[in-house]
């Protein structure tokens, strides 16, 4: 083999010199230094090798011989047995070598080349005596190398017999691979056909399913429906369907489609056919039990919905089957559908139609009150709803829309005598009770979160009824009934009816209100309203919103009629109406109660200009607070995220009037700094009752300063009695005579301790809430300025250089003021 070493020749290998590396002295006592135990070892070492003796051979017997021995004499005298070290071999016989060593000189060595000849011979045989084991050594390795060089030899022989058995398996492997090889590829084939088999059976599974579904169909009798295996077989025929359509390349696939859309009509039509035919037996027999005598409620019920729903756990799967194909292939089975929706409706209509006018006519709708007629008939339809609502979910999952139709034409029988009394009702508040009884109705009817969807409902969101809400529960099938889409029309009307009601009590007690002189005994109403009642009186009952449950509501009696009628209107209106209507009437009322209470104040103002504009204030107030109150509840309905709960008492809108600048400041501001504002659709009517009740306090400020005021005034103005001498010059000027300054602070105090706290008082009497002191305001006002006209005077009386001793300094001028007004 290439890959083992040549063989080894029968001379021994001539090694190569190694050189090896030199070591100093030095280095050798750094690397391995000696312990005190091996110096003195070394010393006996080096003391023994100092004299080194002779060989025992060369030996003498005599210790104090003159002349050495030759080694023949040492030879005869010492035997050599006891030697450490091998002798030559010598030549002859045991006899002559024991006689005469090899070594021993042959003759007497006489001269020195004699002696350095056998001193050579000694040298030389001591040199063979010491390279002998050398010599054995390499005998001994020639004899391993001849034994290793055999075994070499076998090894050839038997890397050529292993390399031979080698290409013989690789011969048989390469074979064995070839014939796997071909089995795979037969194998491969074999799953590839067999593949295929089970692949055109299950595609000719699709096409043979169409001879079983035949053979079904053909089998005749109503009892075919009800097998057991017939459902399975239509589930096959539709699955079928699908997968033909999806696979249109296949070959006479229009044909096999075809004629399975052909057994799904035929499958179709036989449940149609069963249900319809099942309707009417049942229809039959009902009838038949319902027109006998003395039939109770109970049985009524009992025929009406229990028959139904017995025979409805048979007919629901097959008609969840008619549905859901109907979804799928609308235009060929549809109608089928339909057909269906339509017999059942006609039965169930046919069958309550005369129950349903039995209890109208029961009801006495004209002469039974509107009210108790609108809940005690909407209630009945509701149950009555309900109850078919759930009987058809028994039958149905679909037809939402037919059945809200169907439901409607129920109504319709009482509708018909409820629209009118509805329409022609001329009372206010019965209509707001019908829209009450019908949101009543309504409530229940609000969408509940997770009944569909699985939502959860947001605990910040009020309750409120959404009209369309139908709309949205189109897309989850019949889940819940609606019955605000079944009340919508007749609340729309009452709605409706109340909004052009309501624009005619606008018109008629507000707008056109023609008042009477009690309406106008101010403040005699009000004098009045603080006496204790005697409790007889007999007080009307009124229904008010939350939203206008005002501070100051509870002394309704002091108002103005055309306030009171609007407060009582919208408070009528708004939870009833949509706020975008209501805002627009609110909007008509208010501007029409500012007007009437303007023109309330005129007449006043003839006998009391004070009392008229106190009263203009007063109401103007009040009708601040009802749109305020009306922008809040806005606020709150639609989320804006307001906060507010109270609207602006009277004090804090009589310090925004009179400041004059809050309606220079816009909306943007007000937002940011979380105060409310009124919403811009009624900005007109607060822009308006803004300036009138800026104006009147004004004026009511004015007509409580000017007489105390004036004489301060005129004093300041008059020319001084100092100066005549430049009056005497001209005799057709009369000399005036200028009053002491003492004489006008009386004056003064007399005014303030008497007119002053009488116009206080009138002030709190008219300004005067349960919750603020809103005349507190205008007395400041009233304060300030006669305060200011004070100090005018008294810097006049000091520059005239008169001594102000006796004068009332401004501060107790201003204190009695706080005093006398408060």
């Amino acid at each position: 083999m290439a890959s083992r070493p040549a063989r080894r020749g029968a001379a021994p290998l001539q090694l190569a010199p190694q050189v090896k590396p030199a070591l100093s002295v030095e280095e050798w006592e750094a690397k391995a230094p000696l312990g005190e135990l091996e110096i003195r070892s070394i010393a006996k070492v080096k003391s023994a090798s100092e004299h080194i003796p002779l060989p025992s051979k060369f030996s003498l017997d005599e210790a104090v011989a003159s002349r050495p021995s030759t080694p023949l004499a040492l030879q005869r005298n010492k035997p050599v047995a006891g030697s450490s070290r091998p002798n030559t071999p010598l030549s002859g016989s045991a006899s002559a070598r024991s006689t005469v060593h090899a070594l021993h000189p042959k003759q007497p060595i006489q001269t020195p080349q004699q002696f350095y000849d056998w001193f050579a011979l000694i040298d030389r045989s001591v040199a063979h005596s010491q390279e002998a084991h050398f010599r054995a050594h390499v005998a001994n390795v020639s004899e391993h190398l001849s034994a290793c060089d055999l075994l070499v030899e076998k090894i050839d022989l038997v890397d050529q017999e292993v390399s031979g058995m080698l290409e013989g398996w690789r011969g048989v492997e390469e074979g064995g691979k070839s014939l796997k090889d071909a089995c795979q590829k037969l194998l491969e084939e074999r799953d590839k056909l067999i593949e295929l088999t089970e692949e055109i059976g299950i595609r000719l599974d699709y096409f043979q399913e169409l001879e079983h579904a035949t053979r079904m169909l053909n089998h005749p009798g109503e009892s075919l429906v009800l097998q057991t295996d017939f459902l399975y077989m239509v589930e096959r025929v539709d699955i079928c369907i699908d997968y033909l359509k999806a696979h249109r390349h296949f070959r006479e696939v229009e044909i096999y489609l075809f004629r399975y859309q052909q057994c799904m009509t035929r499958v179709m039509t036989l449940i149609k056919m069963y249900f319809v035919g099942s309707l009417r037996a049942l229809s039959v027999d009902v009838s038949k039990r319902l027109y006998e005598k003395d039939v109770s409620p109970t049985a009524q019920m009992h025929l009406l919905y229990t028959r139904f729903k017995t025979v409805s756990s048979q007919l629901l799967p097959l008609l969840s089957e008619l549905e859901r194909r109907a979804r799928s292939h609308p235009q060929e089975l549809s109608a089928l559908l339909d057909e269906c929706h339509v017999a059942y409706f006609a039965t169930r209509k046919s069958l309550l139609v005369s129950r349903i006018t039995e209890e109208i006519k029961g009801l006495d709708p004209s002469h039974t009150e509107l009210v108790e007629l609108t809940r005690a008939g909407c209630s009945y339809l509701k149950q009555l709803c309900t109850d078919e609502f759930e009987l058809y979910r028994n039958f149905f999952t679909s037809g939402e829309e037919q059945l809200y139709s169907y439901l409607e034409n129920l109504c319709d029988y009482l509708y018909d005598d409820l629209r009118p009394r509805i329409l022609h009702e001329p009372r206010l508040t019965v209509l707001c009770e019908v829209c009450t009884v019908l949101q009543a109705l309504m409530v229940l009817d609000v969408y509940v979160y997770g009944e569909d969807d699985g939502t959860e409902p947001n605990d910040g969101e009020e309750l409120s009824i959404d009209l369309d809400a139908q709309a949205v529960h189109k897309v989850h099938g019949l889940q819940k009934l609606h019955t605000s889409h079944l009340l919508e029309m007749v609340l729309q009307d009452a709605q409706t009816r109340l909004f052009f009601k309501a624009q005619s009590v606008i018109q008629s007690d507000i707008r056109y209100y023609a008042p009477r002189p009690e309406d106008l005994a101010y403040p005699e109403i009000l004098i009045n309203a603080e006496k204790p009642s005697s409790g007889t009186e007999i007080q009307e009952k009124a229904s008010v919103s939350d939203i206008f449950r005002l501070p100051s509501i509870e002394r309704q009696n002091t108002w103005y009629p055309t306030l009171r009628k609007t407060v009582w209107v919208l408070s009528q209106l708004h939870d009833f109406v949509k706020p975008a209507i209501f805002e627009d009437i609110a909007q008509e009322a208010i501007n029409l109660c500012r007007q009437s209470l303007v023109a309330a104040a005129d007449m006043i103002r003839v006998k009391a200009p004070l009392d008229a504009h106190l009263f203009l204030a007063r109401h103007l107030l009040l009708l601040k607070e009802v749109i305020q109150s009306i922008d809040v509840a806005q606020r709150e309905a639609g989320g804006s995220g307001s906060s507010v709960k109270n609207p602006a008492g009277m004090s804090d809108t009589l310090a925004t009037m009179l400041s004059k600048t809050t309606s220079l400041l816009p909306d943007a501001l007000f937002a940011s700094l979380g105060m409310p504002r009124i919403d811009e659709s009624i900005q007109e009517a607060k822009h308006g009752i803004d300036h009138e009740l800026r104006r009147a306090c004004e004026t009511i400020i004015t007509l409580c300063t000017d007489s105390i005021t004036q004489p301060l005034h005129d004093w300041a103005i008059a020319p001084n009695t100092q100066s005549t001498n430049k009056i005497e010059s001209e005799p057709s000027l009369k000399q005036i005579i200028k009053p002491s300054s003492h004489d006008v602070v009386t004056a003064f105090k007399h005014a303030c301790t008497t007119e002053l706290r009488a116009q206080a008082a009138r002030l709190r009497l008219y300004l005067e809430d349960s919750r603020t002191v809103t005349a507190r305001v205008l007395l400041e006002h009233v304060r300030e300025r006669i305060g200011d006209a004070y100090e005018a005077f008294w810097e006049a009386a000091g520059s005239e250089g008169r001594e102000r001793d006796d004068i009332m300094t401004v501060p107790l001028a201003r204190r009695l003021l706080i005093d006398v007004c408060t």
